[in-house]
């Protein structure tokens, strides 16, 4: 008979930790062993599958993530002869396409897919500015409306009516791989420049009349009276709701709107200064701006759609739609003394 000359306590056994009991747990299959089949503690790197994919999104999100409402931002070195506004547009969309990045239209593989805060930001700042190379392109860029259109400001004015969401392939629209956003933005971004240069140059159109900046300010108004009707709606179908997933969008999609007609706003006080003196609009002005400012630099660190009467959980949405109708009015009101 054989034995052990020295057992094992089982004490031993019992004080080893849960963990590494846990670990060295090897189930077998049909009297084969797991751990024949495979050499002794490699296999335990398969518990990290599901925590390598978890590390990249949120870390990637992390290090991209940018809402970058800073109301100080202006165009730099602007020569004498161009346009303020067309240069804080063409500097708008650099800053937010180059330097931060254009995540809007990312695919799943990459590690801001997840974001959605910072891409709606992003597409409401694009689309304050395709509204303003859109007037641009009608009404400031031509003498009068029977003049021809500038072919720069016609390339911008098409180039930001792109789709934010788009990467180099969509099977919804071709098989084939196209322009992504960003490379249509930065074609608008270069289309801008070129007319910028020109203008400097006296080789291009700048109407600095009253009745432009008025036709300007209307589509502004009319821009932010659709954005009030969509806070509107979305409170009163989902208002109350805690584990609303969609106000946040809505949220820093109007932010970003209010943002970048703030800045482009702000730049247009400067190239119409003497129509704006001559009107006694100068009081006026200052106060919507504040305005905007106000609404452009609301940063809740968590967006709630509660009630709008709730005091422990207001709607956030409800306190940016009062500002959102606040400057509206104000700009309306401009436009009225422009009128007369």
């Amino acid at each position: 008979m054989s034995f052990d000359p020295e057992p094992r306590p089982a004490a031993a056994v019992v004080a080893q930790p849960l963990w590494r009991r846990v670990l060295a747990w090897r189930p077998r299959l049909g009297g084969a062993g797991l751990a024949a089949a495979m050499p002794k503690g490699r296999w335990r790197w398969w518990l990290l599958i599901p925590v390598v994919p978890l590390l990249y999104y949120t870390i990637g999100m992390l290090v991209v993530h940018t809402i970058d409402d800073n109301v100080e931002f202006r165009p730099q070195n602007v020569p004498p002869g161009e346009s303020r506004a067309v240069a804080a547009a063409a500097a708008l969309v650099t800053r937010e396409v180059d330097q931060h990045r254009w995540v809007a239209s990312d695919p799943f593989f990459l590690p801001a897919w997840p974001l959605d805060n910072m891409p709606n930001f992003q597409m409401g700042i694009m689309a304050s500015v395709a509204r303003f190379t859109t007037e641009l392109k009608d009404q400031l860029g031509r003498t009068r409306g029977s003049s021809q259109i500038d072919r720069d400001l016609q390339e911008a004015a098409g180039q930001f009516q792109f789709r934010g969401d788009r990467w180099v392939w969509d099977p919804q629209i071709s098989i084939w791989p196209s322009a992504t956003s960003a490379q249509q933005y930065r074609a608008g971004y270069r289309a801008l420049i070129a007319y910028n240069k020109r203008l400097g140059a006296g080789q291009a159109t700048y109407d600095r009349r009253a009745d432009n900046l008025q036709s300007l300010l209307e589509r502004f108004a009319n821009d932010l009276g659709s954005e009030s009707a969509r806070i509107d709606q979305h409170i009163l179908e989902r208002g109350g709701d805690l584990f609303d997933m969609r106000c946040d969008d809505i949220f820093y999609s109007v932010k970003g709107r209010l943002y970048g007609t703030f800045i482009l706003l702000r730049e247009l006080g400067e190239d119409f200064k003497q129509v704006i003196a001559d009107r006694q609009l100068t009081t006026a002005w200052a106060q919507m701006l504040d305005s905007f400012r106000t609404a452009a630099y609301l940063q809740p660190p968590v967006v709630i759609n509660g009630r709008p009467d709730s005091t422990l959980l207001p709607s956030h949405l409800a306190s940016q739609g009062f500002y959102v109708m606040r400057a509206r009015t104000q700009l309306r009101e401009i436009v009225d003394i422009l009128q007369k």
